[in-house]
């Protein structure tokens, strides 16, 4: 059996995000990351809230903490899925563009920051579904400007991640949606590559918010990652 699952929010994110693998597993999900400013402070509030030994899984920003929490203490993580996410340092125009968002939300609040964050982040065919626009913009207004700069602060000043992959040496799922315009499914091929044990799956037709966007198909790629043993290598697949 494996270990307890925990799950790890994005950016502007809280345990919302996860509701439809909340419905599905018996997991436990951090509830956002608040104003933490840095990903090891993060990753270190991880730590003393999860169980002994866990099944980790982030999405978008939460990813790059569960990498971090994998740096930190990797004995206690038996099993790594990164969603959604990146493991490249800072971009050129990356600063400018977080920003630009950071003063819109000081300028306008958190209604307008949203507004101009969210759409980009759902695939485009999604974008005008009342559904599930309406639940993410309520999570995303709620978790607010404040947490939005504070964790803005955190991935500019993130740490390199990338001669840490070939070091995870327990199974990862590495997931992404095919219509992700932010963090596209190349660049987790690469991330999947630089794994000794990956598995890599593209869900069709979901954008970045992959875990409300397309549930059913994202806990279909959980449960096979989960039933994987836990130190054996789970090869990799083009999904």
């Amino acid at each position: 059996m494996a270990a307890p699952l925990l799950l790890l929010p994005g950016l502007i994110c809280d345990a919302r995000i996860f509701a439809g693998q909340l419905a599905r597993f018996d997991a436990q999900a951090i509830d956002g990351f608040g104003v933490r400013s840095s990903l090891r402070a993060m990753a270190e509030h991880v730590l003393t809230v999860a169980p002994p030994r866990m099944s980790l899984l982030g999405h978008s920003m939460g990813a790059r903490v569960a990498l971090e929490v994998f740096r930190a203490a990797p004995e206690r993580v038996e099993r790594l899925a990164l969603v959604s996410t990146g493991t490249h340092t800072t971009r050129a125009g990356e600063a400018e563009k977080r920003f630009a968002l950071r003063d819109l939300g000081r300028a306008d609040g958190a209604r307008a920051l949203v507004d101009r964050w969210l759409p980009p982040m759902v695939a485009a065919n999604r974008a005008k579904d009342d559904v599930l626009m309406s639940a993410l913009h309520r999570m995303c207004v709620e978790v607010g400007v404040d947490a939005f700069e504070a964790q803005i602060r955190a991935l500019l000043e993130r740490p390199e991640v990338e001669s840490l992959l070939p070091l995870v040496d327990c199974p990862v799922l590495v997931a992404v949606g095919s219509l992700d315009a932010w963090s596209p499914p190349a660049q987790h091929e690469a991330i999947a590559a630089a794994l000794p044990h990956a598995l890599y799956r593209v869900v069709e037709g979901a954008g970045h918010m992959l875990p409300a966007e397309a549930p059913g198909a994202l806990n279909a790629a959980i449960a096979e990652w989960l039933a994987l043993p836990a130190h054996t290598s789970a090869g990799r697949s083009p999904g």
